[in-house]
């Protein structure tokens, strides 16, 4: 296997110990012919062997000492005592038995009457040996070793690459060792060394104790010349993994994006965290302040994880996390091979902090007894407007513009023809444009435009219309944010018999955020379409005959509501209805649900964060630019975000 070994042992100048010596010893150090020994390594080399190994362990990370396990001879002794020696110089010259080893070895390249090289052209190997003898600071002396065949292979067999090498990268190397390019000094001699040749590298500030080089630099230059040197196969390596991972990705993100699909739709019986929760909002109470992790205290904090790894022994919310954590460790481990990784507590895990903030959201809306609405995320299909009144021909072109079965030319052509109906004073036909305007997909989003079209359907008193205006209005869309409005269309809308648009003026007067908050009338509204058959209407009076809010608390009218939200197939309400049979006092339903909301938020946030592929170098986008390749999809007849995980775009901020 390729590779790049890096050893950056120090001298420390100073009380009688200086690195002029070392300086002369790697500059002078003659090239032999090299003439391979298999004889069997002698006994004095085993025995030096052995106690260099005991007193500088480090030895065994050299590959000199791999190829001496593996090819016990003279000549793979003599090289791994040679560099071991050589990786420990301000230790060994005044031990007992290495000292009279060191000496004047011929095995260095001369690029002319010395084998040391710089920043510059003529190194005057007195001058910088006498620099040296009175410097006081630390000296490193790194050793930089490859393999002989891929020195060959590469064309680092010579000083004069070492040297290009060493140049290029001398700033990259001063970073690393927290040094500022105007104060690295550096000089270097390659050593053509039996089947590792190598270099030695000396390196050091002018100002005395202003290097630091910790493990991270040493990997940090290992990395930069690896990468120099590797460059050309490591292109075509991570080309390989860069395929394979991203294959890896699209296979276990479908399988994650599955469990948090399963997550947000299930409905979660958590006794202990739900009274973990209620705990965590009476305590809310007791701190100023933000109420986020960060601003909170402690033991606050300490009961937020608690709630979090409570969550994650949910059998579903478990297997999303590790489905998550093995592809991050597969994907990880495709740059650092072989490092063991233990998964931590998911109250741990820094890439899913937003779910502290959602347990506290969830306690805070407890604590200020904050109406939830468990619908936020449901599909209107109560714009889907009776077709008793249309036309044939509106019928029968909506149904070619909304089938993506029909090729996208005639899709367009019905769009066109539904465009003349609306511009006629086809009420249906502006209802189809208009949404369609919204929506985006075969046409490109356009809110005025859509506006404009709902509200000449609206005033000639479509239902569905009236209620699509009053929630364009509601929007936060800001070409045609108004709530006055909304509310006014919305109960125009309910007049006329709709009950979704009753149900969400409930809801509004619940709230208060568009309007004066009013929960009589809030209570009207949602009679009006529980009556309708709303299941949504219903569930949530069952809610409010529990809490009573807004009217006088009714066990009896609540279980009557549920029931009946149950049988039009509402999600929640049999949920309550099993507690209330259960036991004779329910909590509020909003400690009941705390537990379900929180899965359902922790859904959101895993797939938010499932992986995705990598994006390909300079392929840079800004969010205008999305937004224009998006419509210009849609006018091409995609959905916005069809196939939008193959894009691999790199987002950018916009500049300023």
């Amino acid at each position: 296997m390729a590779r790049l070994i890096v050893k950056s042992p120090y001298i420390k100048c100073g009380a009688g110990q200086s690195a002029g010596g070392y300086l002369k010893y790697i500059a002078t150090r003659e090239r032999v012919e090299i003439i391979p020994d298999d004889r069997p390594p002698t006994q004095k080399q085993t025995q030096l062997i052995a106690k260099l190994v005991k007193d500088f362990p480090d030895a065994k990370g050299l590959m000199e000492y791999e190829d001496y396990l593996s090819h016990p001879t003279k000549a793979t002794a003599s090289a791994l005592i040679t560099l071991a020696l050589e990786s420990n110089w301000d230790r060994v010259q005044g031990m007992e038995g290495y000292a009279k080893y060191i000496a004047l070895r011929p095995r260095a390249e001369r690029l002319g009457e010395h084998g040391l090289f710089g920043d510059d052209d003529a190194v005057d190997l007195a001058a910088v040996a006498d620099e040296l003898d009175h410097y006081t600071g630390n000296v490193w002396t790194h050793i930089i070793s490859l393999h002989r065949e891929d020195a060959e292979r590469l064309g680092y067999d010579h000083a004069e690459a070492w040297r290009t090498l060493l140049r290029t990268h001398r700033n990259d190397i001063a970073a690393a060792m927290k040094i500022p390019p105007e104060d690295f000094r550096w000089y270097a001699a390659f050593h053509d060394e039996g089947n590792h040749p190598h270099v030695h590298m000396m390196a050091w500030s002018v100002k005395p104790n202003q290097a630091y080089l910790s493990k991270d630099g040493i990997q940090q230059i290992k990395s930069t010349l690896t990468n120099q040197i590797f460059r050309q196969e490591l292109l075509h390596v991570y080309e390989q993994k860069s395929k394979s991972r991203d294959d890896l990705v699209a296979e276990a993100r479908k399988a994650m994006l599955e469990l948090a699909k399963a997550m947000r739709e299930m409905t979660c019986i958590h006794p202990e965290a739900e009274q973990m929760i209620w705990d965590l909002s009476r305590k809310l109470g007791q701190v100023g302040g933000k109420k986020t992790y960060g601003y909170l205290p402690k033991p606050m904090k300490k009961l937020v994880d608690e709630i979090v790894d409570q969550m994650a022994r949910l059998p579903t919310v478990d297997a999303c996390y590790q489905t998550w954590w093995e592809l991050q460790c597969q994907v990880e481990d495709y740059y650092s091979e072989g490092k063991k990784r233990l998964r931590p507590p998911l109250s741990q895990q820094k890439e899913f902090r937003q779910i502290k903030n959602a347990v506290i959201r969830e306690a805070e809306h407890i604590r200020m007894n904050r109406i939830s609405f468990e619908d936020d995320e449901m599909q209107d299909d109560s714009e889907q407007i009776n077709t008793y009144d249309m036309s044939y021909a509106c019928l029968d072109l909506q149904s070619v513009a909304n089938d993506d079965r029909f090729p996208l030319a005639e899709r367009d052509e019905a769009a066109e023809q539904l465009e003349q109906l609306a511009e006629d004073g086809d009420a249906y036909a502006q209802y189809i444009i208009g949404t369609a305007y919204r929506n985006g997909g075969l046409l490109i989003p356009d809110t005025v435009k859509a506006q404009k079209l709902l509200e000449r359907a609206a005033e000639q008193d479509l239902d569905a219309a009236q209620y699509a205006l009053g929630k364009l209005y509601l929007s936060d869309d800001a070409d045609v944010h108004d709530p006055a409005k909304g509310i006014y269309w919305l109960k125009r809308s309910a007049d006329n018999g709709n009950d979704y648009a009753a149900y969400r003026l409930g809801k509004e007067y619940l709230s208060g955020k568009n309007t004066i908050k009013d929960a009589e009338t809030a209570v009207s509204y949602l009679r009006q379409a529980a009556n309708n058959r709303n299941a949504y209407a219903q569930y949530l009076l069952g809610k409010l005959y529990l809490m009573g809010e807004g009217i006088p608390k009714d066990k009896e009218a609540a279980q009557y509501w549920f029931s009946v939200a149950e049988q039009n197939g509402h999600a929640y309400a049999g949920y309550f209805l099993d507690r209330m049979e259960r036991q004779e006092e329910v909590p509020p339903p909003n400690i009941l649900l705390s537990a379900t909301r929180l899965l359902h938020h922790m859904s959101n946030i895993f797939r938010n964060n499932a992986p995705r592929p990598t994006v390909p170098a300079g392929i840079q986008i800004d969010h205008k630019r999305l937004q224009r390749l998006r419509e210009k999809k849609m006018a091409m007849g995609h959905k916005w975000n069809d196939r939008e995980n193959e894009l691999n775009y790199k987002y950018m901020e916009p500049s300023m």
